[in-house]
């Protein structure tokens, strides 16, 4: 139905649709058609007035169409714009602590499945908040240094927040807040190399001069048993009231093992068959190792009460802090600032007397990259040999005599009074 008043306007219905204003006319010899809207929306004399417009655009030399159609691009161009600012401040506002669990659950390291369990409690300990009650001690636990950090918008991080958060929690403890910062620039390196993240992330912000400056020396330690204190190292192990600490240590000694790997020792993993010990390690998921003699019959005699090799009673089921056991046997020993650590260099130190240079790395579990010689991996045949000689000179060292040939569970020891005496 055409309006009688206003030229163009018309009311147009389909069997399918529902009836809606139109305006139709000639455009540069060009019949043209545009929706108006709807009779719910749109009065008679509106629908009338909005078609006279429409007209003389076209009288003006203007296409109706195109301006309709610059209206919605600039409409669309606005609320673009408006989600964008909206985007950006959302992104502006994102905290660490918003993006540190997702570190944590995919911020592994390259070439691995997932973080060491080790280095992933790590990491938790030094972004907690604090509160809890103390394991050990009275009070509850403090923030981990990187705490205050989460608060932070990841877009704020740069030289002069890490320096002025650095120079806080160096007062508590500079080589901890050392530690806490080269955990948390691989944070900064894994949001870097994300997309949604990369704009918002300051990479180098943790190796500014100014925060490098004030780290404590890397000095490292290069505390070991000398050759003459190995047997009095040894007869205080031997004379520990604690069995499980007292085999544990030695196993240390005898084997260049980290201390973790040792403590998390299982059964299964032990074969006196086959003489073999598979163990956790810090660079494979697990290596297998020479179970000799000695640390064969050692083991033997530990009672199994339980999955782990060195069990114990605590939550953990399995030995988690020796360092009691370990100070009784430095002071019988008189070796002051033997760390755990210590024995494995003891071990490798020795081992280099004995064997050539690839065998206490492959045993101690060095990655073949990580040491000078580049050393071939062995077999466990070629393997053996070297260690059982290793073992032998570590107690001959510790004066100990023993049946290399006696049934595992049925140890016997003789230590030498000189090495007692020491």
């Amino acid at each position: 139905m055409w309006d009688a008043t206003a030229p163009g306007l018309g009311l147009r219905a389909t069997p399918a649709g529902k009836p809606a204003y139109v305006f139709q006319s000639v455009y540069q010899g060009k019949d043209i058609r545009l929706t108006i809207g709807s009779p719910a929306a749109w009065s008679i004399p509106d629908a009338q007035a909005k078609a006279r417009e429409l007209q003389r655009l076209i009288d003006e030399g203007k296409d109706p169409r195109d301006l309709k159609r610059d209206a919605l691009a600039a409409a669309d161009a606005k609320k673009a714009a408006e989600v964008a600012q909206a985007t950006a401040a959302a992104a502006q506002a994102l905290t660490v602590g918003a993006v540190w669990p997702l570190y944590l659950e995919s911020g592994r390291p390259k070439r691995r499945d997932a973080w060491k369990p080790r280095y992933r409690a790590d990491l938790e300990a030094m972004a907690a908040p604090g509160g809890e009650k103390k394991k050990r001690g009275q009070g509850v636990t403090r923030p981990g240094p990187l705490y205050p950090l989460l608060a932070l918008p990841l877009a704020a991080i740069n030289e002069d927040t890490l320096k002025s958060w650095y120079d806080r929690e160096a007062v508590a403890g500079k080589h901890q807040a050392a530690r806490a910062l080269m955990m948390f620039r691989g944070f900064l390196r894994w949001c870097a190399a994300r997309p949604e993240y990369r704009n918002l992330t300051d990479r180098d912000a943790g190796k500014a001069p100014a925060i490098l400056e004030g780290l404590p020396p890397n000095t490292r330690r290069a505390d070991a048993l000398d050759a003459a204190q190995i047997a009095g190292w040894w007869a205080g192990s031997e004379q520990l009231s604690n069995r499980t600490a007292s085999v544990y240590l030695r196993a240390l000694l005898l084997t260049g093992a980290r201390r973790e790997e040792m403590a998390a020792l299982r059964w299964e993993g032990v074969d006196f068959r086959w003489r073999k010990l598979t163990i956790a390690d810090k660079v494979e998921i697990t290596r297998t190792i020479p179970l000799t003699p000695y640390l064969a019959q050692l083991l033997a005699t530990l009672p199994r009460v339980g999955p782990h090799v060195f069990a114990s009673t605590g939550k953990a089921g399995r030995i988690t802090d020796a360092r009691a056991s370990h100070a009784q046997v430095q002071q019988h020993a008189q070796v002051e600032h033997l760390t755990f650590h210590g024995l494995r260099r003891t071990f490798i130190r020795q081992a280099r007397n004995i064997a050539p240079a690839g065998v206490p790395a492959q045993i101690a579990g060095h990655a073949p990259s990580a040491v000078a010689e580049g050393y071939a991996i062995l077999s466990m045949d070629e393997l053996r040999p070297h260690a059982e000689r290793v073992e032998a000179h570590i107690l001959s060292l510790a004066g100990v005599k023993f049946d290399a040939q006696a049934e595992p569970g049925k140890l016997r020891v003789v230590v030498k009074a000189a090495a007692l005496n020491q």
